[in-house]
């Protein structure tokens, strides 16, 4: 088994230490702690280790499945991982517990990278691009790319770097397409709240639908690394085996904070955290305008803009903004897309504001310095 570094944990790592403002980041503004009480009691193992069985119910709740659909997990990254586990991987053949196992993915890209590099280590993957401008989903490219030995469909909904929602009647074609090859549909909707009207999500959609999630972007709770697994109740108790090897059982802090963040205080949370976003993409649009700067207007707060005039491509571009200018940004080939830069506009609005204007600071003068060599030739 072999997997690709993690190229944007990477960027990250060699810059986000030293700079003074992070506008790459992709969920909205972290929570302040003081608005929890964050004492558990003993600092015990969560008992059952896949999570308290009645607020297990309550997640399940919201996809109409039962507490034993539900496996909580550090964060979306290990759901998606233990999800990956269990199914693309030629080392568990179907057995009592129902479901199979193939050694392919189909992958919607571009995403997050552990979407497509996890399921690659563990088999094949054929990815289905989306393409600019609208980055629209296509189900017939998913149907082409299916094979016999297809385990899994992966979709990011909204999708991250794009920040396009796919709509309903498009992501119930996909479902219907994975179906009907008997496999599943495996949706990343940690976004998908941020959204003023959410979309139903995919564990809904019926038996081969898989949903995963956090309180990390659309709560403003990456801290607690608290999320979650649900879908068929046999792939969660697969997934589940597996997370005996990996963490165990979730972490008591993050399952006590998480009761309280999905209880009382959820819509009011939800509510703040969709007028900041909303807020912030308006302001976001006014910059991308000024500078001239194609995107897709997106849901969420993840913009993937065009590098503007004067740089070679997002990497050229996103360096020279750190070095000069102290603001990480990701650039668009750690998504496949050189030409693209990723920007996160969740951050508190100050921080933001100042971001943005430090990198307009160097955007201006490369611009000015190419219309110059313009009016000259």
């Amino acid at each position: 088994m072999r997997i690709e570094p993690f190229g944007l944990e990477r960027w990250f790592a060699k810059y986000e230490h030293e700079a003074d403002i992070m506008l790459a980041e992709s969920g909205i503004r972290s929570l302040d702690a003081s608005r929890f009480d964050l004492d558990p009691g003993k600092l015990g193992y969560v008992i059952p280790t896949n999570g308290d069985p009645e607020l297990r119910a309550s997640v399940g709740d919201r996809y109409g499945r039962s507490a034993d659909e539900v496996l909580f997990t550090c964060g979306t990254q290990e759901a998606n991982f233990l999800t990956f586990l269990s199914l693309v991987t030629d080392h568990a053949p179907p057995g009592e517990d129902g479901i199979g196992a193939g050694t392919h993915a189909v992958v919607v890209t571009p995403t997050y990278q552990a979407l497509h590099a996890v399921p690659e280590a563990f088999g094949e993957v054929t990815r289905v691009e989306l393409s600019p401008p609208d980055w629209r989903l296509d189900p017939d490219a998913i149907d082409d790319a299916i094979r016999e030995d297809t385990a899994v469909v992966v979709l990011n909904n909204p999708n991250n770097p794009t920040g396009r929602y796919h709509d309903a009647e498009r992501v119930r074609a996909v479902y219907d397409v994975a179906a009907d090859n008997d496999a599943y549909l495996l949706c990343d909707e940690v976004y998908r709240l941020l959204s003023t009207d959410p979309q139903p999500p995919v564990a809904s959609l019926g038996a081969h639908g898989i949903s995963t999630t956090s309180l990390t972007k659309a709560y403003g709770l990456a801290g607690i690394r608290f999320g979650w697994l649900a879908g068929p109740e046999p792939v969660v108790e697969r997934a589940w085996k597996w997370k005996d090897y990996t963490t165990i059982s979730p972490g008591l802090i993050g399952q006590h904070v998480a009761k309280q963040a999905l209880g009382r205080r959820e819509d009011r949370i939800l509510s703040e955290n969709r007028d900041l976003a909303n807020t912030h993409r308006d302001r976001v649009t006014d910059w991308i305008d000024r500078h001239g700067l194609d995107w897709h207007e997106p849901v969420g707060v993840n913009a993937f803009p065009t590098v503007p005039d004067g740089f070679t491509d997002g990497r050229e571009f996103c360096r020279t903004v750190v070095e000069d200018a102290g603001v990480v940004l990701a650039p668009g080939d750690l998504f496949g897309f050189p030409d693209r830069f990723r920007l996160g506009f969740g951050l508190p609005t100050p921080e933001l504001e100042e971001g943005l204007d430090r990198v307009s600071r160097v955007i201006e003068p490369r611009v000015a310095a190419v219309n110059g060599k313009g009016e000259g030739a």
